[in-house]
């Protein structure tokens, strides 16, 4: 289906995109005020893009609620971006390190780590 699409071939590995998502979970946990910073960032910025597409004072106003809340949702979505970025750094890291056999058991490894700290981090927080 995407030779039909793409004049070229490439490979995509299904152990690749694996341990880069897993990678990116991790990541993801581990660095969870990193990650609600960047959805701030996002959807301040996606507000700021979108009051620009209005004119009128009165028709920005009359759905703005509704505008902010669907900004909120992208931003959520678009902020996985750069931990997948990253979390396919890590994998390629590990490739070359360990080997590809070890790519997705240290993927894994990364993800129960990471989710226990998050879990502790959160323990932490709320026992304040």
């Amino acid at each position: 289906m995407l030779s039909d699409i793409f004049l070229f071939k490439f490979d995509i590995n299904a152990t690749t995109i694996a341990g880069a998502s897993l990678w990116s979970l991790a990541l993801y946990l581990g660095f969870s005020p990193v990650s609600e910073w960047v959805i701030d960032q996002l959807n301040r910025w996606f507000n700021f893009a979108e009051r620009s597409l209005y004119s009128s004072e009165t028709e920005f106003e009359k759905t703005r609620v509704a505008r902010e809340s669907q900004n909120a949702f992208y931003a959520s979505l678009f902020s996985i971006v750069p931990f997948l970025i990253v979390g396919s750094l890590c994998n390629y890291g590990v490739e070359i390190g360990l080997g590809k056999s070890w790519a997705i058991s240290m993927g894994i490894l990364a993800c129960m780590g990471c989710g226990v700290y998050e879990l502790g981090r959160r323990d932490g927080q709320s026992s304040r």
